[in-house]
Parts: C-alpha cells; structure tokens; sequence
C-alpha cells in the first residue's frame, strides 16, 4: 500500500532540525523526498552514525555544491521538477543564491515554496540567529511554562521548532497544494515559529482575555498551578500526573486517593489550592507509582505514569498500538496521524544506514527525477563526494 502522499516530489534545502522533522513528516506519508546536502555536511549538523539521523528517515540524499554554478544550475532544474521545496535559511540567503521563490516560480509556476524561520521573513528580528527557546520566548510561551516562583522551563523543542514551526509549515504546504488544484498555481507559505507557537497560544490568550488566566506562572488551571493537574512524586521516588478537572473525574480522584471530601479545600478554592496540594503530595508519596498505576490506570481520574523514554515504549498500551518501531536496531516513533486505506510507514532508514548505498541512492534519485548524473558530476554540481 501507498502512503496518502505518494507521487509528491519534495526538494529539502540543507537544514537542521525543523525543516528535515517537517520533510520526515512528507516522507513518512509517501512523499519522494530528495536531501540536498552541503558537501561535508550530514545536513542535520550532528556528528553521528547515519542509523541515527532519524528526521533524514524515509529520504535520499545527494551533496551540492552551492558555491558552484553548476550546482545551482542542478537545484533550479530539480525545482522545475517539483511540487515542493523546503528552506530554512536565513532571509535573503536563497535570494542570493539565485533560487528565491521569484526565479523558483517563473521556472516551475505549480511549485508551493516553503520557508522556515525563527523569526519570520521580515520584521526587526528577522536576521538576528535564534534557536527554539528564543522564539516562543517572544510568543508568551515560555513564560508560561515553570513552577511558581521558579524560573522559566524550556518545553525540549517541542512547542517552537516542531509543535510551531515544522506541523505548521505542513500544515501550510498541504493547504497550498489543495489550492493548486483549482488554481494550477504554487505559491510561498512563511512559516515562521513565533507565528506558530504564538496560534498554539490562542486558548491561552483567550483565558487571560476573560480573566481566566494569570501572567504568573504556577498559579492557573493548566500550568501546574491547579492541585488536581500536575505531577506527583512516588513513593520509589518516581512521578504520576492528574488531570481531574471535571467534577465527576475530581470525585473518582478523591476516592481513589481515600480522602474525606468533608474535610478537604473545596477543588476550586484558589486560596486552599496550597493545602489541598499538599494533602495530595502527602497521599500519593504513600505508595509506589507502580501501586497507583493498579489502582488509577484506565479509571476516568484522568491518570498516567510519567515515563522515560525507554519506559514509553514498553508500555502495554504504546505496544498495542505499535506506536514506535525498532529499525537497525534504533528504536523511534511510528509515522503518525494514521490512515485506514493509505497508512504511512518507515519507508527506509536514513541515508547511508546499514544495508543502504548513500551515494548510489543519492544518483538513482537525481536519474528518477530527470537529472543527468554523469553530466552533473562532471560539471562539479556534486563536488567530488558523489
């Protein structure tokens, strides 16, 4: 079977992080994703064996040079090729380059041109570096997130790069392709993480607007704040979350937990949340997290175990689902969302990994897409890696 993007031709610029989780995505639904890479680069910056470069998974590669002209000359005939390009650059760089959308476009009028950026195309910020944690610093995110009092918490890179920046540029390329079809044109889709984590903070933006939400961290519903939503530790000194915002879920908790509810902080008596978190943390230290999960998995408390990463992939209910997947003995997570006709998969390990040609894939690619490899090579569009 197929993946529902099977047939979509996809040129990734060299890039880290964002750009190549957001080409995993395409690839690991069917899209063809061809990995243009520095020469000397592995493209995601990390010095580490091919096997382990999973956002390449699913892709082929080849190196170009982009300082020769011949190189150029390679990318802007792949773009005349393609339905789809990938850029996370700084502004201004494909521009001089001599492949920015307007030449991209005149070539190919159907390509959907997708650029990734911290701060945006323009704006005072747009040339200034930036990583993750600096962009939904700006959105209002980061400071949202951490213990009452306590410093900021970087959410991993989950909320900026790949929550913000990657689901949003495919989300963004996908639409841009819907369109196509009745346009017949392509178009540039700006996706700019303080964009996009900015849209994730739109509920969030709407409790402060209505006086549900307060500018300090700690202290709300959602942020740990609430005693009925957040994280215990354990008698063996590991964690559990709640989530019992509903007052039937709130009342299963308090039964499960064999607390009086005569003698308790009513749930939402902010001023008693201290003493009503307190009484919670007293409880659930009095037993091991394995002896809750007994007594509280599956129930509607609305409860888990706070996992590592090896705990959640041994997890009986990760397993049923086959929600991560061992290849060359790497273990990762499963394509997602899921399919009932046309599901995604690992279509093949990073390039390079055990049992794969990397160079050899890399030109059958380029040959496949119309590229004449010899000629390329010849001209020095490959340097001498391929």
């Amino acid at each position: 079977m197929s993946g529902p993007l099977t047939g979509l031709k996809v040129i990734e610029m060299p890039a880290i992080g964002p750009v190549p989780f957001c080409g995993m995505l395409l690839a690991d639904l069917g899209a063809d994703v061809l990995r243009l890479e520095r020469l000397g680069d592995s493209g995601l910056g990390l010095p580490v064996e091919p096997k382990y470069e999973l956002l390449a998974r699913g892709k082929r590669s080849v190196p170009v040079d982009l300082k020769n002209p011949a190189g150029i000359a390679m990318v802007l005939d792949l773009l005349g090729k393609a339905d789809v390009v990938l850029e996370g650059f700084r502004p201004g760089v494909m521009e001089r380059l001599g492949l920015g959308p307007d030449v991209a476009l005149k070539r190919n009028p159907g390509l959907v041109y997708g650029r990734m950026t911290g701060w945006g195309q323009d704006g005072p910020l747009a040339q200034a570096a930036g990583h993750d944690i600096n962009y939904i610093a700006l959105t209002g995110a980061l400071g949202a997130i951490g213990p009452a009092g306590g410093a900021p918490v970087a959410p991993l890179n989950l909320v900026g790069d790949f929550g913000g920046g990657s689901l949003y540029l495919a989300m963004g390329l996908l639409a841009a392709l819907f369109e196509r079809q009745n346009s017949g044109k392509g178009q540039v889709v700006d996706s700019a993480m303080v964009d996009g984590a900015a849209s994730l903070m739109t509920m969030f933006y709407a409790f402060r607007a209505s006086g549900r939400w307060q500018d300090q961290r700690g202290v709300n519903m959602l942020d740990g704040g609430a005693p009925w939503y957040g994280s215990y530790e354990c008698a063996c000194g590991g964690y559990i979350c709640i989530g019992s915002i509903e007052t039937k879920f709130y009342a299963e908790l308090i039964e499960k937990l064999g607390l009086d509810p005569k003698v308790l902080p009513k749930q939402h008596d902010r001023a008693r949340w201290g003493d009503l978190r307190a009484a919670f943390a007293a409880t659930f230290r009095t037993r091991s997290r394995e002896e809750w999960c007994k007594l509280m998995e599956g129930s509607d408390i609305c409860f888990a175990p706070v996992l590592n990463l090896e705990e959640a992939t041994q997890h009986a209910h990760m397993q049923a689902r086959n929600t991560f997947a061992t290849l060359d003995g790497v273990t990762q997570p499963n394509p997602a969302p899921r399919f009932s006709r046309t599901p995604g998969a690992i279509r093949r390990g990073p390039p390079g990994a055990e049992g794969t040609d990397k160079i050899a894939d890399g030109r059958a690619a380029l040959s496949e897409w119309g590229i004449d490899t010899s000629a390329a090579a010849a001209a020095g569009a490959l340097g001498t890696a391929a």
